[in-house]
């Protein structure tokens, strides 16, 4: 009979994947920064098997979370694919193999399934990972004595960490920093550590589990100041976040020359002819240099007001790109001891309460936590725009 030879074009691993590959046991647990290549790795596992004719799976923390690596999977399987389900993420292969995606958003999914190897991608931010595994997953491997990874880059030291701290003989853990990546100039790299704060650079690029992962602001109560004032050489900065539906307007009076807060206009359910009044006389009063204003919403209007009647304004569009440059810059002074605040109890516990968090895409989102504000957050972010600028490609 003859048989069609069929090629896949697959991933080559970097020198750094083939030693995870080479020392693999049953359960492995790999822990990595950015742009190291998880996916790759993951992906070349299971489709290993998948060709093999074995059932495998791929869990990711949310569902949108799944598509670049579906259509990865059904590019590079094109040729050997007998049937696939879109809906159902379900792909099946020529001489048997099964590959089922799956988001674990619902933990019991796979209920009933058996595999000879999953994947856990992105392990550190699914929400109830211990009952995932322990309740759903694991189980799904008794009847083929089935492998499990689990990838991930650190979100503090939640159940991923202990898995990475589990001992035994069919454990396996790896720790490979972004550097181990050669398709990264190291250079780049280390022009990053530059402006990252320490925490964010050590989570994020050298894959540490530091203990405060969703943290944002350190040494914030370091940089209180009971006797800041303006200086002869002083740059007045006001950034301007206006408040939305249950939110406050602030305005934050900064000087860039000594990297100093001087003053903080707080207000909420105040009509915007108020608020703009308000900054006229906080400008009347500090002669800014320039007011940086979020455009976002009604912010653009009131721009092309306070533009009419010759304030210095600079818009800030906000994106979730611009935002993070914002904050990271902030943050970074914080960490250097570069920037002084009041003692100002609700801006310090802003500060101290702001998290970040890794979206599904792989960018990283930052927010107050639910029920909390953040205008005083943004509002100094803002002014701080004027002092520092970063790069922020690893991140996109």
């Amino acid at each position: 009979m003859n048989q069609t030879k069929i090629s896949l074009k697959l991933p080559r691993p970097h020198r750094a994947q083939r030693q995870v590959l080479r020392e693999a046991k049953r359960f492995n647990v790999l822990a990595c920064g950015r742009r190291w290549g998880k996916t790759t790795i993951g992906l070349d596992i299971i489709i290993r098997h998948a060709i093999a004719g074995q059932p495998v799976a791929w869990f990711a923390p949310y569902y949108k979370s799944l598509l670049d690596v579906w259509r990865q999977a059904t590019i590079t399987l094109a040729p050997m694919i007998q049937k696939k389900n879109a809906s159902e993420r379900r792909i099946e292969l020529i001489g048997g193999g099964l590959i089922e995606f799956w988001s674990l958003e619902d933990i019991d999914v796979a209920r009933g399934r058996k595999y000879k190897a999953v994947v856990i991608d992105e392990a550190a931010m699914v929400r109830h990972l211990k009952d995932a595994w322990t309740a759903a997953i694991r189980p799904t491997l008794a009847d083929l004595q089935g492998e499990a990874w689990f990838l991930s880059t650190p979100k503090g030291r939640n159940f991923f960490w202990q898995l990475f701290r589990k001992e035994g003989d069919d454990w396996m853990r790896w720790q490979m920093s972004s550097f181990s990546n050669p398709a990264i100039h190291p250079d780049e790299i280390l022009a990053m550590k530059e402006d990252l704060p320490e925490r964010i650079y050590l989570q994020e690029i050298e894959a540490e589990f530091v203990e405060d992962g969703g943290g944002v602001f350190r040494k914030v109560r370091d940089a209180v100041r009971e006797d800041i004032s303006r200086t002869p050489d002083s740059h007045i900065v006001i950034g301007v976040d206006w408040g939305k539906l249950n939110d406050f307007t602030v305005f934050t009076v900064f000087d860039a020359a000594q990297g100093a807060v001087l003053s903080i206009d707080r207000s909420n359910k105040v009509d915007y002819h108020i608020q703009v009044q308000r900054l006229k006389a906080l400008c009347d009063k500090w002669k800014p240099r320039v007011i940086v204003a979020e455009s976002n919403s009604m912010g653009e209007p009131i721009i092309e007001q306070l533009r009419r009647e010759g304030l210095p304004v600079r818009p800030f569009l906000t994106t979730a790109s611009s935002k993070a440059e914002a904050i990271e810059s902030l943050s970074l002074a914080f960490e250097q001891g570069s920037i002084q605040i009041p003692n100002d109890i609700v801006l310090i516990q802003e500060l101290e309460a702001y998290e970040m968090e890794r979206l599904p895409s792989g960018n990283i989102r930052y927010n107050a936590p639910a029920g909390m504000h953040d205008d005083m957050v943004m509002s100094l972010a803002l002014a701080f725009t004027q002092t520092a600028t970063r790069r922020s490609w690893l991140f996109n």
